[in-house]
């Protein structure tokens, strides 16, 4: 059974393949992801996160949420040499470079907590899933970067994360807060798969503004692996990647 809805300025697609799965629990996702782009949403002008940048509340004064996700923050900052940074230019923060994927792993959790075990989660391309389809593997395809009817791999995450950052979609968007300007990357996509969705967001988008350090960067991390498309269409991949191509 599968539902999708548009939350948080994105597509949401929610797929249970559990025999007994009912409305109830794709409501209880969409109104969780209702919930988070109502206190995350740097466009909603009463937000937490807006009031937090419009200088009305004080982070320690704000909801438990937002100050777990500025703890993961700035944790995701020190695990990614700095490359990771909410902090915008302009002295403002905008942590929905992680929210998304803090969003889903809480959105797994729930359909857990509610005793499913074979659903997948896919939020504009960042996914999450568990346990199998009707005794298949859950795939995902990674587009190509050239034609979006394309794809140029197919891939098994076996309940695994797995999230895309690239500039083929929204054109340049990475910022690298050590150079202080938004990067221009040898990569137009680079795909990474790990075990929890809300590193994996993160780690793809700090691998992006690392440039050509990306994938030996990646490639040196326990559990994460990647696959990266250049401007000319080669791709490269980390040492273990092709073990999530293969059935």
């Amino acid at each position: 059974m599968k539902m999708t809805r548009d939350i948080m300025g994105m597509p949401v697609a929610v797929d249970i393949a559990d025999t007994a799965a009912s409305a109830a629990p794709f409501e209880r996702v969409f109104d969780y992801l209702r919930y988070v782009d109502a206190v995350f949403s740097t466009y909603k002008k009463e937000s937490e996160i807006s009031l937090i940048n419009a200088g009305v509340l004080n982070i320690n004064d704000a909801s438990s949420d937002m100050q777990e996700v500025f703890a993961l923050a700035e944790e995701m900052k020190k695990r990614t040499e700095g490359y990771f940074d909410i902090t915008r230019p302009d002295g403002s923060y905008d942590p929905s470079g992680l929210v998304k994927g803090w969003a889903i792993r809480n959105a797994k959790r729930i359909l857990k907590e509610l005793r499913y075990e074979n659903f997948y989660i896919d939020i504009a391309g960042d996914i999450a899933s568990s346990g199998s389809n009707n005794g298949k593997e859950w795939s995902v395809g990674i587009r190509s970067p050239f034609s979006s009817n394309d794809i140029v791999k197919v891939v098994y995450p076996r309940g695994r994360g797995i999230a895309t950052s690239g500039t083929y979609i929204r054109g340049l968007h990475i910022y690298d807060p050590h150079a202080k300007k938004v990067v221009e990357s040898p990569y137009v996509s680079l795909t990474v798969v790990g075990e929890d969705i809300c590193e994996v967001d993160c780690f793809a988008t700090a691998a992006f503004a690392m440039q050509e350090k990306a994938l030996p960067w990646l490639d040196s991390l326990e559990s994460f692996e990647a696959y990266g498309i250049a401007h000319n269409g080669v791709a490269t991949m980390t040492r273990g990647f092709e073990s999530y191509t293969n059935i």
